[in-house]
């Protein structure tokens, strides 16, 4: 999972995620208020790339998610 500042940023990311990892579909994007924030503006989005085989190397996906201002997180 990417956590991303902004949906322009999660949805640019995922696109480029199905790019440069080969992936059947493009990850969902989902987006997620911070704990205890009822301001619209205290949202993270969260790029969920799908890799239950775990094929995905951790370095590409914290690469990916630091070119768009974000870190990669295990679930």
């Amino acid at each position: 999972m990417l956590v991303l500042p902004d949906r322009d940023a999660a949805e640019d990311a995922a696109t480029e995620a199905v790019d440069r990892f080969g992936l059947g579909e493009e990850p969902q994007v989902v987006r997620e208020a911070l704990a205890g924030e009822d301001d619209a503006e205290d949202a993270q989005w969260l790029v969920v790339i799908e890799d239950p085989d775990a094929t995905l190397a951790i370095p590409a996906l914290d690469a990916l998610a630091a070119e768009y201002d974000g870190w990669h997180e295990a679930e």
